[in-house]
């Protein structure tokens, strides 16, 4: 998943926030008992996430994609004290873990974990949002930015994951869910609403700012 080699990720780790015990747990946790366990953000791009929400101090958070809740804690810590943070996810097996997992952190009441289908339960949300990430099921990520784009405030951004794809966003010849990833770049590309720019994080964060 990660674009740069393990000698300067570790050293970008080691100049970067210390990751805290509980990030630490979750971590550990996913890797040990879930599936895939390459979908939790980690150390760094959890920093980047915190990093960039402490920069805008959003009232209003939606996540599309919880996993096992580490990025939705990351973010969280850029709320505002009457701040809330939406995170939106359709795997119940996963539902006990997350549950435990925001528990232990001191945003657990400022968590509002939604299960469904985000295609639904995003029109049953009244709000508008400084903030929104996205990192769900990547073929349906430009419904899902049509579906928010409306709801996010002018200034506020837009974060979408793996968008460099292991870098097969290079390749002449893609596979469908390359072509999905490279069709979703070219439309944000296009969209003149907003300015934008993809950072080489770990699978490629495009960061998109909504334009007044």
């Amino acid at each position: 998943m990660s674009l740069i080699n393990d000698d300067l990720q570790d050293l970008l780790l080691a100049y970067c926030e210390p990751e805290n015990e509980l990030l630490q747990h979750i971590d550990r946790e996913t890797n040990l008992k879930v599936l895939m366990p390459r979908m939790i953000s980690g150390h760094y791009q959890g920093r980047v996430l915190s990093m960039l929400s402490k920069m805008v101090s959003p009232r209003r958070i939606l996540e599309i994609g919880t996993f096992t809740g580490y990025a939705t804690l990351c973010l969280a810590e850029g709320l505002t004290p009457d701040g809330i943070l939406y995170t939106l996810d359709i795997n119940l097996e996963l539902e006990d873990m997350v549950r435990s997992n925001f528990a232990k952190s001191k945003y657990n009441d400022q968590i509002n974990y939604i299960l469904g289908d985000a295609n639904a339960t995003i029109n049953d949300l009244d709000e508008v949002f400084d903030i929104v990430f996205i990192d769900a099921d990547k073929k349906n990520n430009g419904t899902y930015y049509d579906l928010i784009f409306d709801r996010v405030r002018p200034g506020g951004i837009i974060i979408v994951d793996n968008v460099l794809w292991s870098g097969k966003v290079l390749q002449e010849k893609q596979d469908k869910d390359t072509r999905n990833i490279t069709s979703f770049n070219d439309k944000i590309a296009d969209d003149k609403r907003v300015e934008k720019l993809i950072l080489p994080v770990r699978d490629g964060l495009f960061v998109i700012r909504k334009l007044a």
